[in-house]
């Protein structure tokens, strides 16, 4: 398998991916507000499809659109805590609409179906470096702020009486997922990437104690499943993307018996 250069490049641009995803799930998880991921890629898609229309490059297109989303889910979560969960049902519900009208114009279907589940395998140089750049400023921002974010998630009121901006770093936050969301749309498909910002975490609750724990065991289980997945894609002759996120999921359901096991599963 790793004797083709497009598969080594796969197997690079998915690892950068698995380290940094997590990274961004774990406020979305932590905050309660996971179904983001899910609005995000439904905006990505919306992106994609408006840059198309208007002949701009579609990955662009997507990063506006998740940035924007993704302020303006923040923004409300803010000022209406008990009405979240409807903005980001709203949201994604736009996005979708967005991408089904946008994508019958000028026959552009054809070019988001790249989007929905994504061309792993046909990862260039160009967007390989791209992804490395962009997921290191997202680890370095996720490491930078770690003590931050982590009193962000379990009290914003103590996090702000500790001195924290908690507007800035939310803000912060907010452009980071969608950033990595519009990126890791084009490499793994935006049917994907939801799942990956929250399915390693999850697992990782299962038998991880502690913050950075959790937060390390997330990174180990997205890279064992985008290995596993690609190797399963490659030998099968299956989606990329489907195989990763079913392997992810098979690793969850073993964490969480290994968590029951041992009396460590979080509730």
């Amino acid at each position: 398998m790793l004797e083709y250069a497009f598969m080594q490049r796969a197997l690079l641009a998915g690892i950068i991916l698995a380290v940094a995803l997590p990274l961004v799930g774990s406020s979305l998880v932590l905050r309660r507000t996971s179904m983001m991921g899910d609005a995000l890629s439904h905006c990505s898609l919306a992106g994609v499809a408006g840059g198309l229309v208007a002949g701009v490059n579609p990955v662009l297109g997507a990063l506006v659109a998740c940035v924007i989303a993704s302020l303006g889910m923040e923004a409300v979560r803010r000022h209406l805590p008990h009405h979240a969960d409807v903005a980001i049902a709203v949201v994604s519900a736009a996005g979708a609409g967005l991408a089904g009208v946008l994508s019958s114009a000028k026959g552009n279907a054809g070019g988001l179906d790249s989007f929905l589940f994504g061309s792993i395998v046909a990862v260039s140089e160009e967007d390989l470096a791209l992804v490395a750049a962009i997921s290191v400023a997202v680890v370095v921002l996720a490491l930078v702020f770690r003590h931050e974010i982590f009193l962000m998630c379990m009290d914003e009121d103590l996090a702000r009486a500790s001195g924290v901006r908690v507007t800035l770093v939310g803000a912060a936050l907010a452009v980071a997922a969608g950033v990595i969301v519009s990126v890791a749309s084009r490499i793994i498909g935006s049917l994907v990437v939801s799942s990956m910002l929250v399915l390693p975490l999850v697992g990782a609750m299962q038998v991880a104690r502690g913050y950075r724990r959790t937060l390390v065991v997330s990174a180990l289980v997205a890279v064992v499943s985008v290995v596993a997945g690609l190797a399963c894609s490659y030998y099968a002759a299956v989606k990329p993307g489907g195989a990763i996120v079913l392997v992810c999921l098979g690793v969850l359901a073993v964490l969480a018996l290994v968590g029951v096991a041992s009396g460590r599963s979080s509730r």
